[in-house]
């Protein structure tokens, strides 16, 4: 399975929060590099993981679930089920970084406990190896202080992307205008910076095909485009207006 936080190479994912084991089959026959499954904003359930994270296997594609919160038992229980790394919202400092990788890793890392009979591990029929890949561990940096303490999150030794939520973000800096002088593009940039300086890599959700550009050149590598829902929503706007344009021009109106 590749793995979405490997350096030097530009990683193309998407969001999946539909929850469909059908469209993370698509997903991965179209080829992404990854997936986030959203388990924070989404409409999918955690009952909906296992299904997709079947419909991936043998493929290319990672899985990366993101929790709606850093709780550590959903956090072992989605790594259990086979995700091969996990996404954290609102990351906004060091020791809340730390305490996502405790959760994440088994001791002396962390504090994660083991089941050999997981899905992970083939049900008991692969047993985990002594030292089993780490998983990714994607923080996100979507408010004022998470870029304020982006230096010291890319810091901690487990974290891999510091991916920026960047509806979350912008929000925050409409919502707190006197907290910080950096505007939303100088607040890219120093995410990206400080991930780089660290050795680690810097993503965001690109919701425009058109903002990709920009994003490549400050040096983000790890990219989700666009969601399963948003595409399904513009396909059917786009269908339902070149058939009603149809329509209008039969009837010559």
């Amino acid at each position: 399975m590749s793995d979405p936080s490997a350096a030097h190479r530009t990683r193309l994912g998407t969001w999946l929060s539909i929850g469909s084991p059908v469209i993370a089959e698509l997903a991965a026959g179209v080829g992404y590099d990854w997936v986030l499954m959203d388990l924070e904003h989404g409409c999918e359930s955690e009952a909906a993981i296992p299904s997709q994270l079947r419909a991936l296997r043998g493929s290319i594609t990672s899985a990366i679930v993101r929790v709606g919160a850093p709780h550590p038992d959903l956090i072992g229980r989605v790594l259990d089920w086979g995700a091969r790394g996990i996404m954290v919202p609102h990351v906004n400092d060091a020791e809340a970084a730390q305490a996502c990788v405790e959760a994440m890793h088994y001791p002396p890392v962390g504090k994660r406990g083991i089941s050999r009979s997981a899905r992970v591990y083939g049900y008991g029929l692969n047993l985990p190896e002594a030292s089993p890949p780490p998983p990714v561990f994607m923080a996100q940096i979507e408010t004022i202080d998470g870029v304020v303490n982006a230096a010291s999150i890319a810091a901690v030794e487990g974290v891999d992307v510091l991916f920026v939520g960047p509806a979350d973000l912008q929000f925050d800096l409409r919502a707190r205008p006197n907290e910080i002088a950096e505007g939303y593009d100088d607040c890219l940039k120093h995410v990206v910076t400080v991930a780089h300086a660290a050795g680690k890599e810097a993503g965001i959700l690109v919701r425009k095909a058109s903002d990709l550009p920009g994003l490549l050149e400050m040096g983000f590598t790890c990219l989700a485009m666009d969601s399963d829902l948003a595409l399904i929503r513009s396909g059917m706007q786009a269908g339902l207006e070149k058939a009603r344009k149809a329509v209008i021009g039969r009837r010559g109106e």
